[in-house]
């Protein structure tokens, strides 16, 4: 009788371990599916990002070195823009860090320079960019006329943007 409860036992942990190993599998193929298409909109958004981008600075440019220096319409959309996307980039990529540290550990991706920038270097890089860009819009719109505390701080960003983005994994090298 005892043999017999014991067998019942087993068989019940068995089928519990079954379904376990069968639910931890699916949620692994889930995050995975989540990963790739959170990593694919995070790719589709950095080639908008980058006409962003480059818009924000000809506009800039244009804005410094016109004659009255008269912030337009045109460059208080493209910077809110810019803005919004930066900031739906690094949502869509903290997805993307956050799971590849759960994955490799920090150690790994510390050592490795291709990980080090891609995970930590970039993410940060981009963080301090928006940021830079969010205040850009903020005094944008009430300023009348280009500062060059302005132009300086949107040069610092997109500076920082052109060092930590993807260039040979985005053109090839």
């Amino acid at each position: 009788d005892i043999f017999s409860n014991l067998n019942s036992y087993l068989l019940q942990l068995k089928s519990r371990l079954s379904v376990g190993i069968f639910l931890s599998l699916s949620f692994k193929n889930l995050t995975m599916e989540f990963y790739n298409i959170f990593f694919k909109a995070h790719q589709g958004f950095g080639y908008l990002e980058l006409a962003l981008v480059l818009a924000f600075l000809i506009l800039l440019l244009v804005t410094m070195f016109g004659y009255s220096g008269k912030i337009s319409k045109g460059l208080r959309k493209v910077t809110l823009f810019t803005m919004v996307f930066f900031h739906i980039q690094f949502l869509l990529g903290l997805f993307l860090v956050i799971n590849k540290f759960m994955q490799l550990g920090a150690s790994v991706i510390m050592k490795t320079p291709e990980f080090r920038f891609q995970y930590v270097e970039h993410p940060f890089a981009m963080l301090i960019a928006a940021v830079l860009m969010t205040i850009i819009n903020k005094k944008l719109k009430t300023a009348e006329t280009l500062t060059i505390r302005l132009m300086s701080l949107g040069l610092v960003a997109i500076a920082l943007f052109v060092f930590a983005f993807p260039w040979a994994r985005v053109f090839g090298s």
